[in-house]
């Protein structure tokens, strides 16, 4: 009876051992399984970066898409949002629901702040894209009427910058020292008696038809199925000082996600995406 009980205990000793080694072994499992989704799912929190830009359809969210599988590579995700008006972007990246904004040039930019009251900043300049007058009334520049209407853009650096390059083809004539700014008040001649009718930038194509020509930013002609080189009458050359630039916030503009789109934007692929496609209706500024 003793024998029999001594082979019991040693055998209980033996599966308790056995039992207590796989549960040991299953449960340092469960945890190693267990810390490394955790680990698997912090990494990609800490690598994973949105950024939100707004853009003018053409060609801005042209060219960020383009340069969006190169930021895919360096874990960043970059979020297009398309906007057709001179105003929101720059007050959605000021109120932080944009991280920055790709639409305008630099003269817009300071009359922005100016006016509103904010401190947006410029990244880099991306290209240049020639404002030109484009009419469906007449094929050169010399037919212009006596008492034509020209359409121009009602924001004062993009009528300013309409007036300075009416004033380059000698079609008017501002007073000394007019700024970039200039306005219809710094006219001193205007020997066709044109008549101006300022109008929001991204109406201007639809007004071709009333009007004896329009002004038009080249992302609106652009947009408009216009070419720049074919279509306008007169237009800007590539020395225009109206870069188009990234912007973003002062506390911003050190991101690393912000620079490393500065930099993708800045690319030799971007320049010859720009040549390839607009061919040279749209100017790298880089």
């Amino acid at each position: 009876m003793k024998k029999f009980l001594s082979i019991f205990l040693v055998l209980y000793l033996v599966l308790f051992l056995i039992t207590g080694c796989v549960n040991k072994t299953t449960a340092g499992s469960g945890s190693n399984s267990s810390s490394s989704t955790n680990n698997a799912a912090n990494n990609k929190s800490k690598t994973e970066v949105v950024l939100k830009v707004g853009a003018s359809p053409v060609p801005h969210a042209e060219i960020l898409a383009f340069v969006k599988p190169m930021l895919e590579k360096q874990g960043i995700k970059l979020e297009i949002q398309e906007m057709t008006d001179y105003v929101t972007p720059n007050e959605a990246v000021y109120d932080k629901q944009l991280d920055a904004n790709f639409f305008q040039h630099k003269p817009y930019l300071d009359e922005f702040n100016k006016e509103k009251g904010t401190n947006l900043v410029a990244v880099t300049k991306v290209h240049i894209e020639p404002m030109g007058l484009y009419s469906t009334k007449i094929k050169k520049i010399s037919q212009l009427r006596d008492g034509a209407t020209i359409a121009i853009p009602n924001d004062p650096t993009n009528s300013g910058r309409a007036l300075l390059l009416l004033q380059k083809y000698n079609i008017i004539k501002l007073r000394k020292g007019a700024p970039l700014t200039a306005t219809q008040k710094d006219i001193v001649d205007n020997p066709k008696h044109i008549k101006f009718q300022e109008l929001d930038a991204a109406q201007l194509p639809r007004v071709l038809q009333d009007v004896d020509g329009a002004i038009i930013n080249g992302n609106y002609a652009l947009d408009a199925k216009l070419n720049p080189l074919k279509d306008a009458l007169i237009i800007e050359d590539k020395d225009s000082p109206y870069a188009n630039i990234l912007v973003t916030r002062p506390d911003n503009k050190d991101n690393p996600a912000i620079k490393a789109l500065a930099k993708a934007l800045n690319s030799p692929e971007v320049k010859k995406f720009i040549e390839d496609k607009y061919k040279g209706a749209i100017v790298p500024a880089f």
